[in-house]
């Protein structure tokens, strides 16, 4: 078996109220580039992950393991041994280890069959894994785990992901963020909703780790149709109208600035 956790962005990402439970509202868009992490698994006498690839590191926790979390959440008539091959940076706002668990869930969906409960399975895993599951442009409302359908004109629209190599943990931005609720996110297509909407967090981000302007600022210069921060981590995406202008903006990057990471694509 073997699966792509495809990497998320937020085309946008509003924040609104505080609610009781201490999370926010929040309305998001999310969209998923055709590459990311790798995940190769066949069946076992028991369950096991092995993490290998650029960014194996920052995954030297195994109880923080979503991939592993996945695998013991979904029960099965036998185990498997995946291999995750981590090529996406931890902590980037790209939902990597919701990806990975997404991943594992259509690997067991595909061979063994989900339980019918399995949204809620996924939710208690992360916000952002029932999304990641089925990896398609959609809607995200509550805490991110309330789905909606969109209508998707961005599929194939080429996205370039750069990240400063600096990681940045989703509770220190919500604490910087300023608590200003600035209205609902918009409503239409991906493409309208995308150019109409925001990231809330960008500011906060930016405010502890300064080289997301930078990258922000890189991008203005390469005219995308769209740039900004996803999620709440320090990776920043911008959509280009052709494959070249992107490619070349690629290229100029890994010259100009050879230690950020950066990953080429198109969205789904």
């Amino acid at each position: 078996m073997k699966e792509t956790a495809y990497a998320k962005i937020n085309l946008a990402l509003h924040v609104r109220r505080r609610r009781d439970d201490g999370y926010h509202e929040l309305e998001t868009l999310f969209a998923f580039v055709d590459a990311g992490d790798m995940l190769v698994a066949h069946p076992a006498a028991q369950d096991s992950v092995a993490v290998v690839g650029e960014f194996a590191g920052g995954l030297d926790n195994p109880f923080d393991n979503l991939v592993a979390k996945a695998l013991n959440t979904l029960p099965r008539a036998q185990g498997l041994a995946v291999t995750l091959e981590k090529n996406l940076p931890v902590a980037a706002g790209l939902g990597g280890g919701s990806a990975d668990a997404g991943a594992v869930f259509r690997m067991v969906r595909d061979s063994y069959g989900l339980p019918d409960n399995w949204r809620d399975k996924a939710a208690r895993l992360g916000a952002d894994v029932p999304a990641c599951v089925e990896s398609l442009t959609c809607i995200g409302r509550g805490t991110g785990t309330e789905l909606e359908p969109v209508e998707n004109d961005l599929a194939g629209t080429p996205v370039l992901l750069v990240n400063p190599r600096v990681p940045l943990s989703t509770g220190p931005v919500f604490n910087a963020w300023d608590g200003l609720d600035r209205g609902p996110m918009p409503e239409g297509t991906a493409r309208e909703i995308a150019l109409a909407g925001r990231n809330d967090l960008e500011k906060a981000a930016i405010a502890i780790c300064p080289q997301v302007a930078d990258v922000l600022g890189a991008f203005d210069a390469t005219e995308p149709w769209l740039t900004r921060m996803s999620g709440s981590g320090t990776t920043c995406f911008a959509l280009y109208e052709t494959t070249e202008l992107r490619d070349k903006v690629a290229r100029w990057l890994a010259g100009w600035k050879p230690n950020w990471w950066q990953l080429s694509g198109k969205l789904r």
